[in-house]
């Protein structure tokens, strides 16, 4: 596995030792932002993908605009049967 050594000084380094939980290194915090901004990246690539998908298949954007309608906070109502 290749390893990169940066070289971080002056207001930066002062910055994220301020900023830093006391109980990380700065190195684990460092590589904890850099690992969100990459998580970041890709959630905002795919939802631009899903965004096209939904833009070009009109069937998935109506079945969302009725799931949106959808009472997710309560249980479905149980229907009576007749006998």
């Amino acid at each position: 596995m290749r390893a990169t050594t940066m070289k971080i000084e002056g207001s930066l380094l002062e910055e994220l030792e301020r900023t830093k939980p006391a109980s990380k290194s700065v190195s684990a915090y460092v590589r904890d932002i850099l690992e969100s901004d990459i998580r970041r990246h890709k959630v905002t690539e795919a939802a631009a993908e899903y965004g096209a998908f939904v833009g070009s298949h009109p069937e998935e954007k109506v079945w969302l605009s009725e799931w949106d309608k959808a009472d997710l906070a309560n249980p479905p109502k149980k229907s009576r049967e007749k006998t």
